[in-house]
Order: C-alpha cells, then sequence, then structure tokens
C-alpha cells in the first residue's frame, strides 16, 4: 500500500480490550462487570443527567458548532486545580491531547524515551509521526533505578520523555523530588507526565509548570469522574505552551454536550472524592482477599483505581481471566510485555464489585 504513510506499514496497533458490553443489550448490560479500561464503575454524578437533560431540549444548539472558549469551564478547572486559567486547556480526550502534543513537538526521527511498560498507546501516537522509540523498564519488581534512568536520558538526548504517574498497568509512582531532579537536570527536553489516576494518589506536578516550560502534565476525566464516553482530558502547562498548542488545537472537537458533562462533575466534585475513597478501600479489601489465594504470586502497590496481579503462571492466568469473561466480569490481560506475561490488570470499583470478583477467583483455588 504505497499510498499509506510510511510510519504506519509496519506499525504495531494498539490491542484495545474487549468491548462485548457494547454487542448485548441494555439488560445483559447491566449483568456485565467492566474492569478491563480503568473506567469509573459507578455512573457520573446526577447533575450531569440534570444538565444534558436540559440541554436537550435546547434544539436550536444542535447545529450549531460548540462554544470554542468555555470561560465557565476554564474557571471551574483553574478552581479544582488551584492553576491560573491561562496554564490550562480542554481537550476531547487525554489521547487527543497526546496527539497535539507529539504533533507540535516531535519530528520525523527525533528520539522519545518511554519509562515501562506503559500505557501503550502513547507509543503508537509517537511512531505514526516517524519517532524513533527507546523504552526504559522498570525491573521484574517495578521499581525504577534512578540513576541508570537518568544516564538513558543524558545518552540518547530525548526530545520528549513519557512517564505515567501513578504507572498504568503498574500502579507504582515516582515521588515529586525525583521528577522535579529530571525537569531541571534536563530543560532541553519535554516531559510529558500523564496523570490520568491523579485523584487516586492525591500528588501531581501540576505546580511546577509555572516555572518549567518543559513540564507537560496531562489529565482525563474517565476515571475518577466517570466521563469515560465524553472523551474530555486537559493539559496543563506554561502560559507559553498553552498559547502555542492552541494554534493547532481543533476547538470544535469538544462537543457542547461534553462541555456540559465536564462542568457538571466539576461543579459536584464532592460526588468524585465520594467514590474515589470508596475505591481506595475496596482496592484494600481487595488486596487482602488476593493474599490468601494460592493462584497469586504477587500483588503489585497500586495508587491507582486498579491493581497489577502476577498469578503463579501462565495458564493459571489464562484461568483466572477465563472464569472471570464466563461470569461476564472482564478484566485485562496484559502481553505487550515480557515482564507482564503472567499478570491481569483488574480495576478496582466497589467494594460490592469486588466481592463479585474475588468469589469467582476463590472457587478455582
Amino acid at each position: 500500500m504505497r499510498f499509506i504513510n510510511k510510519y504506519l506499514r509496519n506499525l504495531a496497533p494498539y490491542k484495545v480490550a474487549s468491548h462485548k458490553i457494547w454487542e448485548v443489550t441494555e439488560g445483559e448490560r447491566k449483568q456485565m462487570l467492566k474492569l478491563d479500561w480503568n473506567e469509573a464503575t459507578i455512573p457520573p454524578t446526577p447533575l450531569v443527567h440534570e444538565r444534558l437533560s436540559k440541554l436537550v431540549d435546547q434544539q436550536d444548539v444542535y447545529f450549531l458548532y460548540p462554544s470554542t472558549n468555555n470561560i465557565e469551564l476554564l474557571d471551574l478547572l483553574s478552581s479544582y486545580n488551584a492553576i491560573p486559567k491561562e496554564n490550562i486547556q480542554y481537550f476531547a480526550s487525554s489521547d487527543s491531547l497526546h496527539e497535539y502534543l507529539v504533533r507540535m513537538f516531535v519530528g520525523v526521527g527525533d528520539p522519545i524515551l518511554i519509562l515501562g511498560p506503559t500505557y501503550d498507546n502513547f507509543r503508537l501516537t509517537c511512531e505514526s509521526q516517524g519517532a524513533q522509540i527507546y523504552y526504559f523498564d522498570y525491573t521484574s519488581n517495578f521499581d525504577l533505578d534512578k540513576v541508570a534512568f537518568k544516564n538513558k536520558i543524558r545518552e540518547i538526548t530525548p526530545s520528549l520523555v513519557y512517564i505515567c504517574n501513578p504507572n498504568n498497568p503498574t500502579g507504582n509512582v515516582l515521588d515529586k523530588e525525583y521528577l522535579l531532579d529530571l525537569i531541571v537536570s534536563f530543560p532541553d527536553t519535554i516531559f510529558l507526565v500523564d496523570e490520568a489516576y491523579f485523584e487516586f494518589y492525591g500528588h501531581t506536578m501540576a505546580n511546577y509548570v509555572l516555572i518549567h516550560p518543559n513540564l507537560f502534565v496531562t489529565r482525563t476525566f474517565s476515571k475518577a469522574f466517570a466521563l469515560a464516553n465524553f472523551r474530555a482530558g486537559y493539559l496543563i502547562s506554561s502560559t507559553e505552551n498553552i498559547q502555542q498548542i492552541s494554534k493547532i488545537r481543533n476547538p470544535k472537537n469538544f462537543t457542547t454536550f461534553t462541555q456540559e458533562a465536564v462542568i457538571a462533575v466539576l461543579k459536584d466534585a464532592d460526588y468524585m472524592r465520594s467514590y474515589v475513597k470508596e475505591v481506595l478501600q475496596a482496592r484494600t479489601y481487595f488486596k487482602d482477599q488476593l493474599k490468601s489465594s494460592s493462584l497469586v504470586k504477587e500483588i503489585y502497590p497500586s495508587e491507582g483505581n486498579f491493581l497489577l496481579v502476577e498469578f503463579t503462571d501462565f495458564d493459571v492466568k489464562m484461568k483466572v481471566y477465563n472464569a472471570l469473561s464466563d461470569e461476564n466480569i472482564f478484566v485485562r490481560n496484559l502481553m505487550h510485555s515480557k515482564l507482564l506475561v503472567n499478570t491481569l490488570r483488574i480495576t478496582i470499583g466497589t467494594k460490592a464489585q469486588m466481592e463479585r470478583v474475588w468469589n469467582v477467583i476463590n472457587a478455582l483455588a
């Protein structure tokens, strides 16, 4: 196919999880427990439905492009993050935002360093632009050799370093002091810190964008805020970076319905915080239960809304995976790194939901 961008011809696709949940009736969907993409496992605040119901009746907005600069939304984001709104821009998902960042900063042949194993879609985004991808892996226990990683940056002088913090799928984090040392030590390198799971962790690098122009922090509304279907994310960076990326951002892609949904969840952040608290309690409960299973070799510490669980061998992992699938419980079978071959990533929902998962696993032992 000579017409295809040559960088796409041999590109390994990002492997999506099962979406069987969209292939069934509404009644059947309610019996399914989707724990494979780290979405929230409950609906968002009722304020979303309230605002969208009113919007549905405003048919005179259907044929209009959405607002391209929603000041109310930006003010709410500014208040939520305690960051000036000039340092924030919203996008139609953090995936879309990553694509804009790569378009803006990454050229053909540019070296990109990815700390992994991690969210694999970012690799695909960079490779499609012709970038040269370098990896630095965590150890077998998902610890980081901090000196070696810093030396790797010095060695290849990457245009951009991608760090997911907390990391997906491992759940581990890098401390603020170490990240800041990297940002300061390499001022000509862009550091993209993906904070998709910030609400579950509670620590951020966002404040440092005010003094370090090589720092970009990305967030999503798909996890703690329960708006995965609306595709909403945002960037926190220096004022100049926001101004520059806004030049290529398509502002029409953030629909009025998405804008209203985001406004709703930000106006009721306490609802989100209550859900996060419940998830963290359920994570502890589920981890404690798994410790008693003879099928489980290791449960890795996690600061996200998920646990990475290593089973005694590959066959046992697949036995658990298939048993859960038979009960309409879908978890992530990870295979994109040799470090993950015997693992499943299991999204954490409410305690009642995790009791359902545990009952299936426990019955196999």
